[in-house]
């Protein structure tokens, strides 16, 4: 199966654009804001409890997806600021980048968001963002016992995903 115009899930990911293991965080949302994954493999600062966390990120999310939209140059019709952009419409972002971390963004066409942090001279993570999309359709839509809107608890995606983010440089 294959998504994003891309060739199906192979076992052999993207390749990584520089060595190390490089990703601090993942979240995946799904189109109503609900957290369905956190995971961390570097991140040695927490300063917020969970749920903040996620309200925050997923805030930032929408409020650059509004500004984005709104930017846009290349359209004369503008949007009003928080009004949310389907997927696919308009202006959007692919990633940010501060002196500490780089935060890329993807969001599929049923509203899915994946949210990787990673270290701020990670090149651009387009092909992987869609990579861990594929992972979670394939390990977790697919799952038979998977109920949509609830926290991912399949064992096979993390595992995966955990293995993934190690190469990611």
């Amino acid at each position: 199966m294959q998504f994003f115009g891309g060739s199906e899930i192979s076992p052999s990911p993207p390749a990584p654009t520089a060595s190390g293991n490089n990703a601090h965080m993942i979240y995946v949302f799904n189109r109503n804001g609900v957290c369905l994954l956190y995971r961390e493999w570097n991140r040695p600062l927490h300063t917020l409890n969970q749920q903040q966390d996620h309200k925050l990120m997923f805030g930032l999310l929408f409020s650059l997806k509004s500004l984005t939209a709104k930017m846009d140059p290349t359209s004369a019709e503008k949007g009003n600021l928080g009004v949310p952009q389907l997927p696919g419409q308009g202006c959007s972002f692919h990633s940010f980048r501060t002196n500490t971390y780089k935060l890329s963004f993807m969001e599929s066409p049923s509203g899915i968001k994946i949210i990787l942090v990673t270290h701020p001279r990670t090149g651009d993570l387009r092909e992987s963002l869609k990579y861990i999309y594929n992972l979670y359709v394939e390990y977790v839509v697919k799952n038979p016992i998977y109920t949509p809107g609830t926290p991912i608890r399949c064992e096979l995606f993390n595992t995966t995903l955990d293995q993934y983010a190690r190469s990611i440089a």
